[in-house]
């Protein structure tokens, strides 16, 4: 079965006493992983076990969490996830970047969020890469920006927020939505509407572990061979087989990172 974690964080320090078992256990289950940067010295983790493994691959980005404290670092640190992304084959898409309002209250803050998305949506198109996207309690800001700013590969929205008006608009904007373990949460009452919305040649699953266990796994930690629960959830809401919602999002995952074969 072709099940492929589009979204995880291998690097975190959650496995960092049983990374190599786990991985090893991973590679019998799964096609594929990608393991997301979300700030430099994180990409750079990425990328080393992208380069170690060959069925992990990687993204580089300043996630809005993890931006400096002046302008001037964070063009630095842009510049560096450049130097990154293109010296490394295993780079699939600049990522996940984007806004978060959630933790962010100031606005000078935030409007620095906004420059360094728009920053690294240019890396991506001068790079010829796709966008991972992050974005919480930030819709018309995140929309805002995508559609002033042209995304030439497109990309994904990673665990996506379950927002009407976003996954509307995100497809719309030719965009792909990647579901992760909130879809399966009780409490998350419009999951099945929001995979309903979705087209099949447009989704993805993901896990962002170690981060959102999916049922019935939660308050455990996360890895990537849970992307099983995902992909059933959505197998259950469409009226798929499991073996088929895999068999889709591995071609999707192929589709929009064109480096994965």
């Amino acid at each position: 079965m072709n099940l492929f974690d589009n979204h995880a964080h291998l690097d975190d320090e959650k496995f960092n006493e049983d990374r190599e078992e786990i991985i090893n256990k991973i590679h019998g289950e799964l096609v594929g992983i990608i393991s997301a940067g979300y700030s430099l010295e994180g990409s750079k983790k990425a990328v080393s076990l992208s380069n170690k493994y060959d069925f992990i691959y990687a993204t580089c980005g300043i996630s809005p969490n993890d931006i400096p404290q002046t302008e001037e670092e964070l063009w630095i640190m842009v510049s560096e996830i450049e130097n990154l992304a293109k010296n490394n084959n295993k780079v699939v898409a600049i990522g996940e970047i984007g806004l978060d309002y959630y933790w962010e209250k100031d606005e000078n803050r935030r409007e620095l969020q906004r420059k360094a998305f728009i920053k690294q949506i240019e890396l991506a198109n001068k790079l010829e890469l796709p966008i991972v996207i992050h974005t919480r309690e930030a819709v018309i800001d995140t929309l805002k920006i995508l559609k002033e700013n042209k995304v030439e590969n497109k990309g994904v929205f990673h665990c996506c927020p379950l927002n009407r008006e976003l996954v509307k608009e995100g497809v719309k904007l030719g965009f792909y939505i990647s579901f992760a373990g909130p879809v399966t949460f009780k409490n998350s009452k419009n999951a099945s509407e929001i995979i309903t919305m979705v087209p099949s040649d447009k989704m993805l699953i993901e896990t962002d572990s170690p981060y959102l266990s999916p049922e019935p796994l939660r308050g455990r930690r996360n890895d990537p061979r849970n992307v099983i629960y995902i992909a059933q959830k959505i197998a259950d809401v469409k009226g798929l087989k499991l073996e088929d919602v895999a068999n889709i999002t591995y071609e999707n995952v192929k589709k929009i990172y064109i480096k994965i074969k």
